[in-house]
């Protein structure tokens, strides 16, 4: 790989005369940046943006990181954030796991976007300050650099509850998520409000915590029907988790809704086409927010006032309209 020695060296002139014509500066001869200028194009240079940002701290990337590829709202968030950061004159890069802690400095990136539950709050809080800025999806943290973008879970839990009694179930099983997720702890906490404010009962054994992922819906269906008690309806915090259920289900050849209904929660693009009941979250939207509000932050008007998405519920043919 061709660096800035070999261009010197090239150009009989010193490494330093190489930056100088290289950041632009007035102090070589116009003859010699010419020449520079035509042996870098001539043996293919670019020069090292990141080394530059290094010394300089002049960069205008902004850091994403989530969790994995397994869910498919992440490439609407990411769509989200990279539309409003392109249209601001900003870069994105985007991570994943605990490599994103090296990128976290202000010479690298100007602040971040986190999506990551195994990402630390006490990193963050160390992390942030009023020349790096950072906002979560996952999380509410309070300090004054971090900002929380995050939906409201509850609500639209709670309005879904109440469409299921409505049409008449009682026996529930629920599959939640990982339990130390904000997330999973808002949709079965409204989960247990509606059925105990309807006197329905509900016992801790008949809660399946999963991972999020298909798999572990596969699992809890399995260990339903092995179980002595088959709920009515299974409640599933995320959609990846009730269409490994429905899936396995069907191929036990139990029919949904008629044998047991099922409800996800996120909208991904195979709960539609499934036909599966759920709550849609406008991922686009809340990647375009988080992006606006990173950049409103970094550019000075500081706002880390929590901002809480709004959900809606979508019924479809996953429940049945009315159980006899």
């Amino acid at each position: 790989m061709i660096g800035i020695k070999d261009i010197a060296k090239k150009a009989g002139v010193s490494v330093s005369t190489v930056s100088n014509v290289l950041n632009g500066k007035k102090n070589v001869g116009e003859e010699t940046r010419k020449r520079i200028l035509s042996l870098c194009m001539e043996m293919d240079y670019h020069p090292n943006m990141a080394g530059k940002s290094l010394k300089t701290g002049d960069n205008r990337t902004i850091l994403f990181n989530f969790s994995d590829f397994d869910h498919s709202y992440f490439l609407k968030i990411i769509n989200g954030i990279n539309d409003y950061v392109s249209n601001n004159g900003y870069d994105l890069l985007i991570c994943t796991n605990n490599s994103c802690e090296k990128y976290m400095r202000s010479n690298l990136t100007r602040g971040c976007i986190i999506f990551d539950g195994r990402i630390k709050t006490a990193l963050l809080e160390k992390t942030a300050r009023e020349n790096y800025p950072i906002v979560v999806l996952d999380r509410i943290v309070d300090h004054p650099y971090i900002k929380s973008v995050i939906i409201n879970n509850y609500d639209p839990m709670k309005l879904m509850m109440e469409g299921l009694v409505q049409r008449g179930y009682t026996k529930f099983g629920f599959i939640g998520g990982p339990e130390q997720s904000e997330n999973n702890k808002e949709r079965y906490s409204a989960f247990l409000d509606v059925l105990n404010e309807h006197n329905i009962s509900f016992h801790r054994k008949n809660y399946f915590s999963g991972d999020w992922r298909e798999k572990s819906g596969i699992t809890a269906a399995k260990i339903f029907m092995l179980s002595d008690y088959m709920p009515e309806i299974l409640v599933c915090a995320n959609d990846n988790m009730a269409i490994g259920a429905m899936k396995t289900f069907r191929k036990n050849d139990l029919r949904v809704p008629e044998d047991i209904a099922l409800t996800g929660f996120n909208n991904s693009n195979l709960a539609e086409v499934m036909g599966l009941t759920t709550v849609d979250i406008p991922d686009y939207e809340r990647g375009y927010i988080a992006a606006q509000s990173i950049i409103e932050n970094i550019n000075g008007h500081i706002n880390t006032e929590t901002f809480r998405i709004t959900a809606q519920v979508k019924f479809r043919k996953s429940i049945l309209e009315k159980k006899s």
